[in-house]
This record gives structure tokens, sequence and C-alpha cells, in this order.
């Protein structure tokens, strides 16, 4: 694809500013009020806003190189107090409210936090428990109201308590004293900050070990931003739905599109009893998910036609099935199917074989979206012809019912480390099973490796799985403080070790074939990528979450989480006995239907070899949870399952 690179301002605050300039009466954000209703802010207003806040906070000794914790949800208040930090010269230190206390006084007292936002009282509450964890952090604000008791407790630990409503008012007092003096005050100190100043520190939830504090630059942000209109392409006045958790760096980076393209931030939540009337109301261009979200929807659309039943299920599935068919005739026609083996595709071969096909399909696919797809696409708004997942890998079969009603949704593969984007499918060309062209900004290598060790540095070339490794100007500045793991990981020339492995294709496409240091080596020597099994076996509607063991072992193991309504649906149907949902996981019943629905998808017709049967494997009643055993993005945190389930995880090799 043609890439056109943009000259940018040199920091995000200086882009706010130019914005603003251009556009200063388009909408920004929309966010509810006290009734429930989406009231509209202008970028000038949000401008207004980021200076007042800005002075205020400069007011209580926030100074330029400062770190500031931001332990909040996504929210308006959250991309004020962002922008008036970066503009002071400082960087914020975010975090999410489903956070453990032991977590979020980690990363405050680590980044060394003498400030910090928190959203509400049960988020102050977790530093207040151990209050001795966090001896810098002496000055708290707050989004919303706490009771007197609370703030007392934070009074008599030493931390004085502000309120961000009171705070942006005696901002904007200050800033009505002379308003052109004040205004280019702040003015003066977004110009002192520098490409290469840290904007700000993301401690990584992972999926092994100890948070790492991620630093991550204006730079980093801004090179990306300067190319990523050829990849999103929004048009001014057009709106983002968010609903991600802003701590992280997909959703983070989302909002500065936002700003860059002139587009609107409307926030709402992930749950589909307030996200669905949000979208209703709002009818936004475009919104962003983790696999976990897009996932949710169609279920959500299944369910719903299940229960329905009768003609209306059936020509829904007629639909789908041929809304599937229509665009798979569509990629070989148009050149969409991936180019993963050594050799290339014969693409005149590809056309010849997909025409007819594709164009006797053509009409059932037009009246299934007027009897069908138009109104599945209704519920998000009627305006979303291009939505995006990120932040894990979109399950083959979510992303077939999304191209089956026409929704073009566009993966994307990242890192913390990058800030993130390092690939993204071409919305012109959008080939499924893989995660996308290899971003402009990216110098990225496919490289030989064993056990995740690299062995040449020369580039594989196309259809050879090896590690990739990258190099870019998106590249973090380096995990804070620990210069030892940052070695690790980026070598002396600038190449950073993603820990990915992968394939690139003929059309310089990546597409993720594991993790390298996720690799399970059993006693034979046979090396397993769990993730791919595992990606398998979520596509059934049983399982809800899964995580394959058998390091150091004979063979493999699980834990499942399963899914209890179609477990207990099941169990209803075919009147199997139990007295509660525990005793029926443990019914031997279930576990064959288990046994069935492995052996039925891990088998060698499916390309699995025989190492990759899952010999033994344990229910689990109790859902995996954000923070407990899942990461922010719904990612599996090994290395926390292993430790919570030990007792388990060992009898299945007992």
């Amino acid at each position: 694809m043609k890439i056109t690179k943009r000259t940018l301002p040199r920091n995000l605050p200086l882009l706010l500013k130019e914005r603003v300039s251009q556009c200063p009466l388009v909408y920004l954000q929309a966010a509810k009020n006290a009734s429930g209703s989406f009231q509209y802010y202008t970028y000038a207003q949000f401008y207004d806003a980021v200076i007042a806040f800005a002075h205020a906070l400069r007011s209580i000794g926030v100074r330029r190189g400062d770190n500031i914790a931001l332990m909040s949800d996504n929210r308006r208040e959250w991309f004020i107090t962002d922008y008036a930090i970066l503009s002071l010269g400082a960087a914020d230190v975010p975090r999410g409210c489903d956070s453990m206390g032991c977590e979020m006084r980690f990363i405050t007292a680590y980044a060394d936090c003498a400030f910090g936002f928190f959203e509400n009282e049960k988020q102050l509450c977790k530093i207040l428990e151990k209050k001795d964890e966090v001896p810098l952090l002496k000055t708290v604000i707050l989004f919303d109201r706490i009771n007197t008791e609370t703030e007392e407790q934070a009074k008599a630990s030493g931390l004085q308590v502000f309120y961000f409503d009171e705070l942006l008012q005696q901002g904007h007092e200050i800033v009505a004293q002379n308003p052109e003096e004040r205004k280019a005050q702040i003015e003066a100190e977004m110009e002192k900050t520098a490409p290469d100043d840290v904007a700000t520190i993301i401690f990584t939830s992972g999926t092994t070990g100890t948070p790492k504090g991620v630093m991550l630059t204006h730079n980093n942000y801004i090179s990306q931003l300067s190319v990523i209109h050829d990849f999103i392409t929004c048009k001014e006045g057009e709106w983002w739905m968010t609903v991600l958790p802003v701590w992280h760096v997909f959703e983070r980076l989302i909002q500065y599109v936002a700003v860059h393209t002139k587009c609107g931030l409307a926030y709402s939540k992930p749950a589909a009893p307030v996200l669905l009337p949000d979208l209703a109301a709002i009818r936004p261009q475009w919104i962003c998910g983790v696999p976990r979200l897009w996932e949710a929807l169609a279920a959500g659309v299944n369910r719903a036609m299940k229960k329905k039943g009768g003609i209306s299920l059936a020509m829904f599935n007629f639909f789908i099935k041929a809304g599937s068919a229509y665009a798979l005739m569509r990629d070989y026609v148009f050149a969409n199917l991936p180019q993963l083996a050594v050799k290339k595709r014969c693409r005149p071969l590809d056309t010849a074989l997909g025409l007819i096909p594709w164009l006797l399909l053509w009409p059932l696919h037009k009246l299934g979206d007027l009897l069908v797809f138009s109104k599945i696409k209704g519920k998000f708004g009627g305006r979303i012809t291009i939505a995006i997942s990120g932040g894990g890998a979109l399950q083959k079969d979510v992303d077939n019912f999304y191209r089956a009603i026409g929704l073009n949704l566009l993966e994307g593969y990242g890192m913390s480390e990058t800030a993130p984007v390092v690939s993204f499918r071409d919305y012109r060309h959008p080939r499924p099973g893989v995660v996308g062209v290899i971003f402009p900004t990216m110098e990225l290598r496919i490289v030989e490796e064993e056990h995740g060790i690299i062995k040449s540095m020369e580039h594989l070339g196309p259809g050879k799985q090896g590690l990739i490794v990258l190099r870019s100007p998106q590249v973090m500045k380096g995990y804070y403080k620990r210069p030892d793991l940052t070695a690790k990981v980026i070598d002396e020339d600038g190449w950073l070790n993603t820990g990915d492995l992968g394939i690139m294709t003929h059309d310089h496409e990546i597409k993720i074939t594991g993790r390298a240091k996720d690799t399970i080596v059993l006693l034979d020597g046979e090396n397993i990528e769990p993730s791919v099994i595992e990606g398998a076996l979520l596509e059934s509607e049983y399982i809800d979450s899964i995580m394959v063991v058998g390091q150091d072992q004979k063979y493999l193991g699980a834990l499942i989480v399963p899914n209890k309504e179609a477990v207990t649906a099941w169990a209803k149907e075919r009147a199997v006995q139990s007295g509660s949902y525990e005793e029926l996981l443990k019914n031997k019943e279930t576990a064959t239907l288990f046994d069935k629905i492995i052996s039925g998808i891990i088998n060698s017709a499916n390309g699995f070899r025989i190492c990759e049967k899952i010999f033994k494997f344990a229910l689990l009643a109790k859902p995996f949870e954000p923070g407990v055993e899942l990461s922010a993005k719904l990612e599996i945190m090994r290395h926390k399952i292993a430790e919570i389930y030990k007792t388990e995880i060992e009898g299945l090799f007992k």
C-alpha cells in the first residue's frame, strides 16, 4: 500500500494545540452527565480545560520530570488530566481500577510518584491499606467524591487530598486573571518538551513475572501517528466509541489518533447493556475492542437468534453460511488470501477459481444484508463499516462471523514496548489469518531461534517461521530503572526481541504462530506452542477459558473454565443429574462431553501432532478474573494461574 508520511508537531501537547487551532468547534468528547445523557465538549472547550488544569497542577507543586500516578478507568477527566500532565513536561503512570492493591502500591512506589490520581474511594483505599509501602506519595487527587471518614484517614496517613472538579475550577480562576498570559505560560512549557522525553510509563501486567515499567516517549506516539492515517481513515468530525481500559497502550493510542484525525471520543463501557444503548445514541463510525469484546457481541447475537428459533434461526444460519462462502470467494477474486507458503500463490488462478462462485453468491449476500446483516449492524449504531481488534489474537470463528455479515474487522498486532502498532490489516485487502501489513515505521525480520534465543539475525524470508525482531522509532526508551531487563530485549543495534513467533507472507504481512517463551517442552523434547491449541479449543461454545500445561512432563494437560450457560443447557437437555454446578462439572458424563470436544478439535485431521493431544484436563467452576488470572487485556497470566491452581496441575500428571 502507498504510504504518505505527514509532518507533525514534535510532541503530543503541541499536536493538540495545532488541532484546536484547526477545528475549535468540532466535538472532541461526549460523556454522560448526572442524568445519564451524553454531554458534548468541543476541541476549544477541552483545550481550555487542559490549560486551566495544568495551572492548577502547577499550583500544587507538579513540575517537569515528575511521574504522576493515574489510577482510573476510561472517562472524560482522564484525558484532560493526561494532557495537563504532558503539557507540564511530566509523565503519567496509568493503571485501571481492576488492579489489585499490591499491584497499585508497587507501581506507585516503584515509579517514584509523589502525586497520584484515583478515580474513586475504592482505588484510594487500595493505597491506604498499606500506606507505608508508598512512602513518596504525598498528594492525591480524586475524580469522584469520597466519604469523610476515608478522607480523614488519608490525611492522617500524611496525604493532601484534592478533588478534580475543585482543582479545575481553581485553574479556570487562575487563567481568568490574565487569559492570554496564562495560556502562553503553559504553551511555553509545551515547547520545552523534547521528542525523546518520556510521556508515560506503562507497567505491563504481562503473562509472566513482575510488572515492568515501559517508558514511552512523545516520539514513540508521534512517529506512528505520522503514518496511521493510511491505515485508519477517519474523517474530521467522526466519532470513536471508546470502551477499553485507557491505561492500556492500545486504547491510549486511539485517544491520540482521535485528536490527530480531528475526531471525537464517546465514553462507554464494554458491557452489552451499557454499550448497545450508547452505540444507538452516538452512532459512531469507529470502535476498537479486544477479541473478547467481539466474541461476546457475536455470541450475544447467536444466543438471541437461538431464542427466536424457527424460521428466524433457520434464515439466520443460512445467510451466515452464505455470507461466509461469499467472503471466501471474494478473497479469491480480489487477492485477499494470505500467501503463507514459501512459494507465492498464483493470483490469476485464484481469481479464475473464485469468480463464478462469487458472482453466484452475490445476490444471496445482498439479500442476507437486507434481511439479516443490516439489522445486526444496526445494533452497533448503523454507521460502523470498519472496526478494530487488538490486544490479543482474534479467534477464527469470530473473525469469520464479522466477515460473513460484512463488518470489516481489522486485526492489528503490537506490544507495549512498541507503543503499540507493529502491523495492521489493510482495510482494502483485509486478509484473514494474518495481523496485517508491517507498519512503515518498522524494520522487521523473521530470524532463526531456539527456545526464544536468536541463533542468527539473517531474515528467513516469506513462508518460514521464526522469531520476530524489529527496529523502529516506536520502540520504547527502556524499562524504568531496569537497564538490565532493557538490555535483554533490545540489543546494541536497537533490535527488539518481541518474543513472538511468526511467519512473513509474500505481501509483507505477518502471521503470529505462538510465543517463544510460552513454548512447552515435553520430556521427549517435543516443542509445543500452547496458544495454538488454546485458540483452537476456544472456538468451542462450551469453553470460556483454557490454559495448556505440561512443561517437562510426558504429555499435555489443560485447565478449562467451561461456559456455564452452555454446559447447564446441555445437562438440562440430556437430563444429566447434579445437585449443583460444581457437582455437574465432576460428573462422568460432563467429562465425556469435554473429552469428545477436545478429541474432535485436537486431532491429525485438523493438523495437530500426536504430541499435541491433551490427555488430562481439570474443569474449573470459577471463571478467570481480570487482575487475578487475566491481565487487563483479558489474556491469561500463566505464572499466576500456575500458582493459584498448583494442586490441580499437579493432579493432572500423577
